[in-house]
């Protein structure tokens, strides 16, 4: 995770925790051979992959006498500097905000100083450490609002989207399973797509073609992670409820990846706190189709026993692909544009010939079994010449048909 943040690990150490102690987390002979570690390799800062509390952190910089941060700090850290949005950039300030709320206990001596009162027989005023906490909740709740506000902008533009002919498909994951690489090459957009973590973190929407649906929008979220700080889980809710209005869910996972099992596990776990799936992996309220990447990756012997498995998975929808060298990529949008399309039932239609603007949104958005001249009907009084259109249509569409 570090090398996601430009860092270079010099040494990673296993350090096995019998009895955290209240001070250190670690034991005294523990810090002293880490302590050792950084002498040796010159390292100036120190991960502990795990929570620290504030004074934990203070002691163990005083005995090392370097800069310790623990995996929140650290994800935090990567979160501020891939930001890019200004929304993103405002949930990285409040969870950082929130963070630090929990570090003014003792952390720092400077905070122990007092303000004086008022006149001379004022009391001792207020301290540095309370003076720092209310401008931080202050900053939080100016945060809050202005969040509130980027929510209702975007329930508005779902509420547009909603109102738009064209599906959503949503692409989740574990992080660096390989959802920017597959979104790059699906809508042909250069997001950054790198082999590090948490390379997204802003929701991004492009169009894309399937067979059988003239439009779509394909949406890229934040990459999904095991033990996620909770200052994240509610900063970050928002960029997840784009995943709550899809109509078709990618779940994306690093097939390659030996802990695969456990970061789907992971995943879907997110995803029945999101209410997509029924509790213990019941059924999703959204079809979600298992996109097995980095299949090019491989051997042979291991292909066989997935292929083995998928089979005996019958009754899901699991498509291998490579999102580096399209392999499979053109079957995931056949069975995409299938599921969009499952539901299409044969529609007649009359309509004006001076229509233009329905019937084309006819044959953008279903597919059309017959357009043809139906001559002059008499209709309101009036005569003109109309058309018969027969086209295949899906309960959502035929609601959005008729709200035209």
């Amino acid at each position: 995770m570090a090398l996601a943040i430009g860092l270079e690990v010099t040494e990673a150490t296993l350090v096995p925790v019998r009895t955290p102690r209240a001070a250190t987390l670690f034991g005294e002979g523990q810090v002293r051979n880490i302590a050792a570690a950084c002498e040796q390799n010159q390292a100036e800062l120190v991960i502990v992959d795990g929570a620290l509390t504030a004074i934990q952190q203070r002691n163990l910089e005083e005995k090392l006498k370097r800069k310790v941060i623990d995996r929140t700090g650290l994800i935090l850290e990567i979160f501020g500097e891939r930001a890019a949005t200004a929304e993103g950039r405002l949930q990285v300030e409040l969870a950082h905000l929130d963070y630090q709320a929990g570090r003014l206990v003792r952390s720092w001596t400077h905070l122990e100083r007092q303000r004086g009162g008022f006149g001379f027989l004022g009391g001792p005023g207020e301290t540095q450490i309370e003076a720092d906490r209310r401008l931080i909740r202050d900053r939080m709740a100016r945060l809050r609002r202005e969040l509130e506000q980027v929510k209702r902008t975007r329930g508005l533009h779902r509420e547009r989207r909603g109102k738009a002919p064209w599906p959503v498909i949503a692409l989740v994951g574990y992080t660096n399973a390989g959802k920017s690489t597959l979104f790059n090459h699906l809508t042909g957009a250069d997001v950054m797509a790198e082999d590090m973590l948490f390379a997204t973190l802003d929701p991004t929407m492009r169009a894309v073609r399937l067979p059988g649906v003239d439009k779509a929008i394909l949406s890229d979220t934040v990459g999904f992670i095991s033990d996620l700080p909770t200052q994240l889980v509610a900063a970050f809710r928002a960029t997840l409820e784009e995943v709550t209005s899809a109509d078709v869910i990618l779940h994306v996972r690093d097939i390659a990846n030996p802990d695969s099992d456990a970061q789907k596990a992971q995943v879907l776990a997110i995803l029945e706190e999101l209410e997509l799936i029924g509790e213990g992996g019941g059924e999703p309220s959204i079809p979600i189709i298992e996109v097995w990447n980095k299949w090019d990756l491989l051997d042979a012997g291991r292909a066989g026993e997935l292929e083995c498995t998928r089979a005996s998975r019958g009754d899901e929808i699991i498509i291998p692909i490579s999102a580096l060298t399209g392999q499979g990529c053109d079957q995931l949008l056949e069975v995409i544009g299938r599921l969009l399309t499952v539901n299409a039932r044969l529609h007649h239609f009359v309509l004006p010939a001076g229509a233009g603007r329905q019937i084309a949104w006819l044959h953008a958005h279903g597919e059309v079994v017959a357009d043809e001249d139906a001559g002059p009907v008499e209709g309101g009084g009036e005569e003109g010449p109309q058309r018969r259109v027969k086209v295949l249509l899906t309960p959502r569409d035929l609601g959005r048909f008729s709200r035209l």
